[in-house]
């Protein structure tokens, strides 16, 4: 397709409601405590392997591209597609892959603890979600993305929109965990977003079109950093 087309068309189906809810969706203010992790980063930084602007952009990029992508993004898109046609067994697959292709133990537990906070956010809603019940008896626990993937459809937004906020909520969370860790200055934490922002629309397709049997989790070096990091001894982020 046309990308002026398609925007047009995406831009036709985003209502001003819908756009509001994905940028709430998407703020660092949002009470699920993603701003608490650092993803493996903090790790990278004390291994110096992250230790310039340059080098943070690299390495959330490469982390955009072949991790959220290829599962964090797939997932959303293909468990949003699943709440659309109040398939919950569907649901529950998803969830059960997603939470059993974690790497480490950190990662785990920040899916389900994420998961779990927007499940409760969600529970404020007015009126109520009918299909909340069914995200909170997910096991082990409704992971981040499937629990996103229901507040994004809520929303009434296209699925595209509502990756781009997914991802965009990820970019601020890594660029401020970034800033905080390498450290970066503000001017270099908004040219690192500016990259990622620039980067996201094309992984977000990316994410869209991958069938079920091409998703992976598979990302070595950040799984060794991750469990690194379970033990670092001197740390700002949660593990």
């Amino acid at each position: 397709m046309n990308p002026r087309r398609r925007l047009a068309s995406d831009a036709r189906g985003l209502t001003a409601s819908a756009l509001l809810q994905l940028m709430r969706l998407a703020s660092p203010s949002l009470p699920v405590g993603g701003f608490s992790y650092s993803e493996g980063m903090e790790a990278a930084a004390e291994a110096g392997l992250v230790a310039s602007e340059a080098q943070a952009l690299a390495w959330l990029l490469d982390q955009l591209r072949l991790a959220l992508t290829r599962s964090d993004l797939a997932i959303v898109a293909k468990a949003a597609r699943a709440w659309q046609r109040n398939d919950i067994e569907r649901v529950a697959e998803l969830n059960t892959w997603f939470a059993t292709t974690r790497e480490t133990a950190e990662f785990r537990q920040q899916s389900e603890q994420m998961g779990r906070s927007l499940a409760q956010w969600l529970r404020h809603r007015d009126p109520p979600e009918s299909r909340l019940a069914a995200l909170e008896t997910l096991a082990p626990a409704p992971t981040w993305p499937v629990a996103f993937a229901l507040a994004g459809v809520v929303t009434g937004a296209p699925i595209r929109e509502v990756l781009i906020a997914f991802a965009a909520g990820w970019a601020e969370n890594m660029v401020q965990a970034s800033m905080k860790a390498v450290p970066l200055g503000q001017a270099a934490g908004q040219r690192v977003l500016a990259g990622l922002s620039g980067a996201i629309p094309a992984a977000v397709d990316v994410a869209l079109a991958l069938p079920f049997g091409e998703m992976q989790a598979f990302t070595p070096m950040l799984a060794i950093l991750s469990s690194q990091h379970e033990a670092q001894y001197s740390r700002l982020f949660r593990s």
